[in-house]
């Protein structure tokens, strides 16, 4: 909320933020390595906890690693003096993640199973290295290779943790027998195109090699949505917005595919990705996780949480779609998409705070 109120102050009202790099990539790196590593970061926290059986950071831990973040953001805000330092807090920040979720893993001796999962991260600690051998001129790449590079590994593992915890949700929450249909060819063939679409996009750059991945990845996570499909999910805004999350990935990918044949800049195409994809679902998760581990009942979410959903959805929608159909009003339908980004996460705010700052219902830690 914050990050896009001041996003939304340089790009609409020309705010003076003397950042000492382009405010575009300032508002990028803070989305993906800032925002983006964040969410990552609460969600392994917990998901490797329950997979292990293994206590993750907790306590004074986890106000450390929090505060690493924190300074992180805030020396970035600061501007060029204070740049290299907050990278030291921003790269031990991501170091003192990976240990933190590499040690209970090893524990448990769940190596090879969450080697995926752990490459991720890893990958995203050298993407951020980029970005600051970028800012001093070392690579001249670098901010770019970052920069999309961080984009499109967040949005590989929601596909690959999608792929685990989605049929999952669906099955256990509709309310009725239910099996989602789940390929093996296809658990295989996406990631191995989608590796192929991640290096062509970001470090080749041919556009018709970037659109032909781009529709096989379109076809083929279609044909694994419609397999997780089942009419029950409408009913269940927990499900559906996870649904609808990656629809918008799918969009992005049809997007890419469509754009040797019209003209589609790729910051409206990235939107798709980042706002429709990584923001929709980073809320629907926040509003799960926030129920379950607080001992209170998901299928049970407060009623406003639909809200929270359809706003920023609504907000995705005019970031990504009416600017290809009236690009005349560009300037508007961000700040409108602005507005309503920040109304959807205040809304999740206002009614899960009262949650997340109380002992659990039930009584039991974690």
């Amino acid at each position: 909320m914050i990050s896009i109120a001041f996003w939304m102050g340089i790009y609409i009202f020309a705010f003076p933020l003397h950042v000492g790099i382009s405010y575009v990539q300032w508002h990028a790196h803070e989305m993906i390595y800032g925002f983006g590593v964040a969410v990552i970061a609460g969600f392994l926290l917990t998901a490797v906890k329950n997979w292990t059986g293994i206590p993750t950071l907790h306590g004074f831990g986890l106000l450390a690693l929090f505060t690493l973040w924190a300074l992180a953001r805030i020396l970035f805000l600061l501007g060029t003096p204070f740049i290299f330092i907050a990278a030291i807090f921003d790269l031990s920040f991501i170091l003192f993640l990976t240990g933190a979720v590499v040690y209970p893993i090893v524990k448990a001796k769940q190596l090879k199973k969450q080697f995926g999962i752990l490459g991720n991260l890893i990958f995203l600690m050298v993407g951020n290295i980029f970005f600051y051998l970028g800012v001093v001129g070392f690579v001249e790449q670098g901010m770019y290779w970052s920069v999309y590079g961080g984009l499109y590994l967040v949005i590989g593992l929601i596909i690959i943790m999608g792929r685990r915890v989605i049929p999952f949700f669906i099955e256990a929450g509709v309310g009725y027998p239910v099996k989602s249909f789940n390929s093996k060819w296809l658990d295989a063939a996406i990631p191995l195109l989608y590796l192929a679409f991640f290096i062509v996009e970001v470090f080749v750059g041919n556009r018709y090699a970037s659109a032909l991945l781009s529709a096989g990845l379109f076809i083929m996570t279609s044909v694994r949505l419609i397999g997780w499909h089942t009419i029950g999910i409408w009913k269940k805004p927990l499900l559906w917005s996870l649904f609808v999350a990656f629809l918008f990935i799918n969009l992005g990918f049809l997007l890419i595919a469509l754009s040797i044949f019209i003209d589609l800049p790729r910051i409206r195409v990235i939107h798709a990705f980042s706002f429709g994809g990584i923001g929709v679902i980073t809320l629907s998760m926040m509003a799960r996780v926030t129920l379950g581990h607080t001992g209170r009942n998901i299928q049970s979410p407060p009623k406003a949480t639909t809200w929270a959903f359809v706003v920023l959805i609504m907000g995705a929608v005019v970031r990504v779609i009416l600017p290809l159909i009236a690009a005349d009003h560009y300037l508007v339908w961000i700040a409108v998409s602005q507005v309503l980004w920040i109304s959807a996460f205040l809304i999740f705010v206002v009614l899960y705070s009262p949650m997340l700052i109380k002992p659990r219902i039930d009584g039991q830690f974690g």
